[in-house]
């Protein structure tokens, strides 16, 4: 079964959290003055609305090459629904724009990425999160 591992650390000089894999980072943190962010990052509900959006471009690139069709313009845009105390995530609404350099219809492309998504199948099952605690780094 494969596994994904990433890896969070405090920014030195901040209360944000800076986190990688691989090569790549990104900078998670609260907006400017709320408890101690400085706004340099994401906040955590735009990193799940960014791995939601993210994850289904990805993959509609993935069926895309698969299908050896080219994908001409795409954009997508997650609005995320939070509620209650502490604020969780209700709902995400997904929108596609996508048009192929073929002129045909995306439909079918958009169909089959998102019945792939591995974040979007994901979330709407839920997954178990288990967390354990040390001391120091």
């Amino acid at each position: 079964m494969p596994v994904v591992s990433v890896s969070l650390m405090n920014l030195p000089g901040t209360e944000a959290a800076v986190g990688w894999a691989g090569g790549h980072c990104v900078i998670a943190d609260r907006p400017d003055g709320k408890a101690g962010g400085m706004g340099l990052g994401f906040n955590g509900a735009q990193l799940l609305a960014l791995a939601i959006g993210g994850c289904l471009c990805n993959d509609l690139r993935h069926v895309a090459h698969r299908r050896g069709v080219v994908i001409a313009t795409l954009s997508v845009k997650v609005r995320l629904t939070l509620e209650g105390d502490p604020l969780i995530a209700s709902g995400a609404d997904v929108s596609v724009q996508c048009g192929m350099a073929d002129g045909s219809d995306p439909q079918p492309l958009i169909d089959e990425a998102k019945a792939s998504s591995m974040v979007g199948c994901s979330l709407p099952r839920g997954i178990p999160v288990s967390l354990s605690a040390g001391q120091g780094a």
